[in-house]
């Protein structure tokens, strides 16, 4: 009500302001208990609003202006802050801010029916025991002035880790998801014997220069079916929280060079900083750490070195 009352008392004045209140609203402010109010030192729940406030917003603009009440609850009390799940909501709306909303998907799968295809290996069980077990693929476009940017990611399921990308103007495969996916390859930096390699029925992924690819790496290629989002689930909301997140809000987009900048920088956001829901609002890269960190303490102790 206070808050209220500063928005109109230049214009109507607080004791005309306070009179039609007093006949509205149940638990009107007085003038007198106004100026009171106004003069009062504030309370340490205001204090501590206030800061919180202002903590909400920055991290909000920081993590691209995307986080719900969960993801920012998640993250105030990663940054060490004793808030609970309502009070973060009533912040937020304080603050103004809000989560981002997704939109419906749009197909971009253009398959070859003469091609051979793999078989279904995953079976919609987007699960992984450990790093380097399943990766999946899928290619989405951004508008530009210039023409189309066609954007390919290779996402691995234990992490959600984006472990490759590429961003062209054209759908070559030998261009632009074939590097996406030799960039995962270098970083795996080891063997990927065993690994199943997961994608749609696009002719990009079906096309001899990337299926041999996928042979020398030692993986085993997967398809799902045409044109359902739900037999290569977790690629399809991979690029729908791409779009959702960084195309939709920071558009419109210039040239195909200005989506591959604010790409990478999203790339990297996604691995090492943003709070993914089916990870415990932990990163990617937090993920896998942790992973290896367990690995390496269920080693046994070298010859020698156990207790004396």
């Amino acid at each position: 009500m206070i808050r209220f009352i500063d928005m109109h008392r230049d214009q109507f004045g607080v004791e005309l302001v306070c009179r039609v209140l007093k006949g509205a609203v149940r638990g009107f402010l007085t003038s007198r208990g106004y100026r009171a109010a106004k003069t009062r030192p504030a309370s340490a729940r205001q204090l501590r609003d206030e800061l919180l406030v202002g903590e909400i917003v920055r991290l909000h603009r920081d993590n691209y202006g995307v986080y719900g009440v969960r993801k920012m609850h998640a993250l105030l009390r990663r940054q060490g802050w004793r808030v609970g799940r309502d009070q973060t909501a009533r912040l937020m709306r304080l603050a103004g801010v809000r989560g981002v909303a997704r939109s419906r998907k749009v197909f971009t799968t253009r398959a070859d029916p003469t091609i051979p295809q793999p078989v279904d290996l995953v079976k919609r069980d987007f699960t992984a025991p450990a790093p380097r077990r399943l990766w999946v693929a899928d290619i989405t476009y951004v508008a530009t002035w210039a023409g189309f940017a066609y954007v390919a990611f290779v996402v691995d399921v234990f992490s959600r880790r984006i472990v490759g990308w590429n961003v062209a103007s054209t759908l070559k495969a030998d261009v632009l998801p074939l590097q996406a996916l030799n960039m995962a390859a270098f970083q795996a930096a080891g063997p990927l014997d065993g690994l199943v390699h997961h994608a749609d029925h696009g002719s990009n992924y079906l096309s001899v220069v990337y299926t041999n690819r996928i042979a020398e790496l030692g993986a085993k290629p997967s398809t799902g079916t045409i044109g359902d989002s739900y037999d290569n689930a977790l690629a399809e909301a991979v690029n729908g929280l791409y779009k959702t997140e960084l195309i939709r809000r920071q558009g419109p987009w210039r040239t195909v060079e200005q989506v591959e900048l604010a790409t990478l920088e999203y790339v990297w956001w996604w691995n090492s900083a943003r709070l993914h829901s089916e990870l415990d609002y932990r990163t990617p890269t937090e993920v896998e750490a942790d992973y290896y960190a367990d690995l390496g303490s269920a080693q046994p102790a070298p010859a020698g070195q156990g207790n004396r």
